[in-house]
């Protein structure tokens, strides 16, 4: 059996760096044009070259978006595009509309095709058309239950990849194509600028009495009416092999790497244990799987349509915020032999006396202390209060004694 692939979002170079770093197969960003996250530190061309060839190096995947929905104006310049994203090396492109397919075909017959989420793409017959069309892998829409693609994969066997979103934020709208944002604040999420109106919180005006605002209720229990868990399919890891997919794809380019690594790390280990001792092993591990995913800010999970259509249970009425339970405090940047400290960027305050928590890229986890800081000009310091600041950190001695195993590109957490 072919081992299926963990395909992870990277917003920018160094959160493509780090997902490979914690156990991802592959990697999917946008470039500057044509993506669906305009607000991510989306990659220019000389950027992608440098992630593609990071991935490349390491024996991983790398895959471009170019899943907007185009309007006329947006075709200007995308054939030169195309060509500068086959140059840099992609492995796919992923797109989700005709007008760029035939772009992309014209412009390099040779490209492998990736058919977005965003494509609708809910049933066999849909994908037998993909098929013939030629291309490499179908991401299949989050709509569907397993049963159903199961199905996709019995009329389709070996004549496409299939791909599933396993994990991360979940779109209001059918397949993410949203007229919401664009309605409610001018922002249009099917070109890559949506404002997220799902997660406001809403109100009814009645058009005689304008002013008085009621709130809206559903069963009573408060007003973030279109307010979805976020997907975790970790425990489905097994029946999705099964299945017959082969790409599991974790959604969250605009998240922290926090984020990325908690995500990545759990779901390698549960493939990886799937793989080697069967379903039992991840059902054994699935508890503490995702109580380690869930230290990085997440909503309250669903497991969406994989089992039934969502109902009451899948939305969060009373609130719209994420659960925060640690915080992403740095991320070590290489060891120093000479001092015995380790380089760290700040990304959120820590203190001489903070227990933190090492994440390995292997999975395992390092509880310790901080006990000596310096800043970059050798003065002991007692905090880090600055983003994204540099100091040196020396944790506790059982941890110290560690640091052949401890690599660049390891992230610290610290409990709120």
């Amino acid at each position: 059996m072919k081992k299926i692939e963990l395909l992870a979002p990277a917003g920018n170079l160094e959160k493509l760096k780090i997902a490979i770093s914690y156990g991802a197969d592959a990697v999917y960003f946008g470039g500057e044009e044509y993506s669906l996250r305009s607000s991510a530190d989306n990659f220019t061309i000389e950027e992608m070259k440098q992630g593609i060839s990071y991935a490349h190096e390491r024996g991983k995947k790398a895959y471009v978006t170019m899943n907007i929905i185009p309007h006329n104006s947006d075709f200007e310049g995308m054939a030169e595009y195309v060509n500068e994203v086959s140059t840099a090396g992609t492995d796919a492109i992923i797109l989700s509309d005709p007008g760029i397919y035939k772009v992309v075909r014209e412009t390099n017959p040779n490209m492998d095709i990736h058919i977005s989420t965003q494509a609708n793409n809910t049933n066999f017959q849909s994908a037998k058309f993909w098929i013939s069309q030629g291309v490499k892998r179908i991401v299949l829409a989050r709509e569907l239950s397993l049963n159903e693609i199961s199905e996709i994969y019995t009329y389709t066997k070996g004549q496409v990849e299939l791909e599933v979103f396993v994990h991360g934020s979940m779109c209001i709208s059918y397949s993410g194509r949203c007229l919401l944002s664009s309605y409610m604040s001018g922002r249009d999420s099917n070109r890559g600028s949506c404002s997220h109106p799902c997660r406001w919180k809403y109100s009814l005006v009645e058009e005689q009495r304008p002013g008085e605002y009621y709130p809206v209720y559903e069963n009573e229990r408060g007003t973030y009416v279109f307010n979805s868990k976020d997907l975790c399919l970790i425990e489905n890891v097994p029946a999705l092999i099964e299945a017959g997919i082969s790409s599991m794809k974790i959604e969250g380019r605009m998240k922290s790497s926090f984020y990325v690594a908690s995500a990545v790390s759990a779901y390698r280990k549960a493939i990886d244990l799937y793989y080697k001792d069967g379903s039992s092993a991840v059902s054994v591990a699935a508890d503490a799987m995702i109580g380690e995913m869930s230290k990085a800010s997440h909503r309250q999970y669903t497991t969406g349509f994989l089992f039934s259509k969502t109902g009451s249970g899948d939305q969060v009425y009373d609130d719209n915020s994420y659960i925060v339970d640690y915080s992403y405090a740095g991320i070590i940047l290489e060891y120093d032999s000479n001092n015995k400290m380790y380089k760290v960027r700040q990304m959120n305050k820590h203190s001489v006396g903070d227990e933190v928590e090492i994440m390995l890229h292997n999975g395992d986890t390092i509880n310790t202390g901080i006990i000596e800081m310096k800043d970059e000009n050798g003065d002991i310091i007692f905090s880090a209060p600055h983003a994204r600041m540099i100091s040196y950190v020396k944790f506790s001695p059982e941890s110290q004694l560690l640091a052949e195993s401890i690599d660049p590109l390891t992230i610290i957490r610290k409990k709120q």
